[in-house]
């Protein structure tokens, strides 16, 4: 693969699937921001161009060399919607469940002295609730879909009609709840100084912190295969059946 600042920061991931672990350690946006080119997004995080570029072809001579990661672009999109319900969605639910009534005993000892953790809960409680909804919807309605289409064209069949028309239609709306997430994100990270514990934060209010910045990169690589592989790949086949 050739490492470019003229590709776009989404190209640059559906290439080399070791990209976003760089780009999730150094703050550049590859989900819902990924239409940017690599320069421009290394110029918005205020990064040296070089120091990227050498980063992400080291992940991709580490990612060659151990060769675990799926190739999302080509696999099965059945394969690719069971990975998303049983990895990433399984573990967003038992997250959300896990971090509420953390974030309740981190606010009851420290939420006077610290304001902003009142706000970030409630980011956090309004995330929690449009991500179970949003998800409930992808599990019931749209994948099931996208696997019988797949199934169909896999057999030669006729595609069955959906009930909402297009499938671009559920796609367009679960995009839009996408980026509605990640400003959702964005301004957790923000409120927290970018999950940076405060000097006097208790190992309940330090657990805390990590556990919601490592929910916010599982969240990152959630929805790329959804926004820049599985979703495209379902127009596609629609389009061409």
């Amino acid at each position: 693969m050739s490492i470019t600042a003229e590709k776009t920061v989404r190209e640059l991931a559906l290439e080399n699937p070791a990209a976003t672990r760089v780009f999730e350690k150094l703050g550049i946006d590859y989900c819902c921001g990924g239409n940017k080119s690599l320069e421009e997004a290394c110029r918005t995080a205020n990064l040296p161009m070089d120091e990227v570029l050498d980063s992400l072809d080291l992940a991709e001579q580490s990612a060659r060399a151990v060769q675990k990661d799926r190739n999302w672009p080509t696999e099965p999109l059945a394969d690719l919607v069971a990975h998303i319900v049983t990895t990433h969605h399984k573990y967003t639910r038992e997250e959300m469940a896990r971090l509420g009534p953390l974030f309740d005993k981190v606010c009851s000892v420290h939420g006077k002295n610290h304001a902003e953790l009142p706000q970030i809960r409630a980011s956090f409680q309004g995330l929690a609730q449009e991500l179970t909804l949003h998800m409930m919807k992808e599990e019931k309605v749209l994948f099931p879909y996208i696997v019988r289409m797949e199934e169909s064209v896999i057999q030669k069949e006729p595609v069955l009609p959906s009930p909402f028309g297009s499938v671009q239609n559920p796609v367009t709306m679960m995009m839009q709840e996408h980026d509605s997430a990640g400003e959702a994100l964005r301004a957790m990270r923000e409120t927290s100084a970018g999950y940076t514990p405060p000097g006097d934060a208790c190992i309940s209010f330090q657990t805390l912190y990590k556990a919601l910045a490592t929910l916010e990169a599982d969240l990152h690589q959630h929805i790329h295969l959804e926004n820049n592989i599985l979703f495209p790949r379902a127009i596609a086949m629609e389009a061409a059946h």
